[in-house]
Order: C-alpha cells, then sequence, then structure tokens
C-alpha cells in the first residue's frame, strides 16, 4: 500500500468507479484499488472481497463500507457509499424512463446484449485474478475449495449462500491446520 487515501479521494474514486463501469464492476474496483492506486495490496482485495461476497446484500456496496471503513472510518465509509449509489441513483432513473419507451427497438436490445458479454468478459477476468492470487498464496486451501465450491454450484447441487456456509468452515479450518 503506497498512501491512505483521503475522504475526498474515496468518494470521488467510487464516484469514477460507478459512472464508468458496466456490469462488473469489481474487475474495475481491482484495476483501481490494486493496480492503479496501490491502496490495497491483491491480498488485502482478495480478503476484502470474501468478506464482502460472504455479507448479504450487493458486493460492490459492502467494498464500498469495508474500504472506506478501513482508511475513513465512518466519514469514508459514507463517503463511499455516496459516489457509489448518489449520481448514478440519478441517473438511472432517468435511463430508465427512457428505457421504457424505446425497449422495443430492436437496436436497443442488440446493444444491451453487447453490453451483457462485456460484463460478463470483465466478471471472468476477475475470476481469474482473484484465482491467480489465492493459488499464489494458499495453493493447498485454494485448489481443493475452489474446484469442489465450483462443481458444488454448476451442478445444482448447493446454491451459493448453501455452498458458503458448507465450504466457508471447511477452507477456514483447512488455513488453520496448515497454519499449525
Amino acid at each position: 500500500m503506497t498512501s491512505t487515501p483521503t475522504t475526498r479521494e474515496i468518494f470521488f474514486m467510487f464516484l469514477r468507479l460507478t459512472m464508468l463501469a458496466f456490469g462488473g464492476a469489481m474487475g474495475w474496483v481491482y484495476n483501481a484499488f490494486v493496480v492503479k492506486r496501490k491502496w490495497l495490496t491483491d491480498r488485502e482485495f482478495a480478503e476484502t472481497l470474501s468478506l464482502c461476497q460472504f455479507l448479504p446484500g450487493p458486493n460492490i456496496t459492502n467494498f464500498a463500507i469495508s474500504v472506506g471503513m478501513r482508511f475513513r472510518g465512518v466519514r469514508g465509509a459514507l463517503a463511499a457509499v455516496i459516489g457509489l449509489v448518489g449520481p448514478p441513483t440519478i441517473l438511472l432513473i432517468g435511463v430508465g424512463a427512457i428505457y421504457q419507451r424505446l425497449t422495443g427497438i430492436a437496436a436497443i436490445r442488440g446493444a444491451l446484449n453487447g453490453l451483457s458479454a462485456a460484463a460478463a468478459g470483465l466478471f471472468v477476468l476477475l475470476v481469474i485474478n482473484l484465482l491467480r492470487t489465492l493459488i499464489r498464496s494458499r495453493p493447498v486451501v485454494t485448489v481443493p475449495v475452489a474446484a469442489v465450491s465450483c462443481a458444488a454450484v454448476l451442478s445444482g447441487l448447493l446454491s451459493i449462500p448453501l455452498a458458503l456456509l458448507a465450504l466457508g468452515p471447511v477452507s477456514i479450518a483447512f488455513a488453520w491446520f496448515r497454519r499449525k
């Protein structure tokens, strides 16, 4: 980590991220916080994101609150959340009104399909970056737990929340015994 961001920097970072990111915002967040600004290390990002995925609510909102609190306490958390949801909420209301009027146009549907593909690609990139970081730091724990959780969720055996509840303690226990 290079420096501690100010409350203002936190606000404008989340404002910028929320206005530029389409769908897979966590890929943008990783790039901004780890690669460009170096406010978080790969490991700190992975640990924070893991916690945020476990908590109820949108990952990006949980991440904003967590990072804001980490750097600037309650003021940082408020700045992050306001930057994240304030202006985009106003914009979304306007876009929603326009979308309602234009939804029957084939070109609009095609553009939305293209945005969906781009968002899916960003999400795949984020998963690859996170797995690479986790495999580098904890290969013995990461590979089997990731493989079992993916298989369980993709096969329909477990939902994502049940997979977290079932495999989270297994992963923690596995890591704990490896430290001894």
